[in-house]
């Protein structure tokens, strides 16, 4: 198992999911509808399929809500 913080808590992840897309998917995100924080820096969508995520990483994963009056 990889460990990774996600939004302040501790995740234990399948290792399989070695690149930042793929863990965004494993923890049930839609990729539209975030934007993610890799060990302090914003990465866009479009890099995140070349992103590895290793053992101990931070992630901080904001979902997007729409709405208004």
């Amino acid at each position: 198992m990889a460990h990774y913080t996600v939004n302040g808590e501790r995740r234990s992840l399948d290792p399989s999911a070695a690149r930042l897309d793929q863990v965004i998917q494993q923890l049930g995100h839609h990729p539209r509808l975030v934007v993610v924080e890799y060990n302090g820096l914003i990465l866009t969508p479009e890099l995140w399929e070349a992103q590895q995520v290793q053992d101990g990483d931070n992630l901080e994963i904001v979902t997007i809500v729409g709405g208004g009056s």
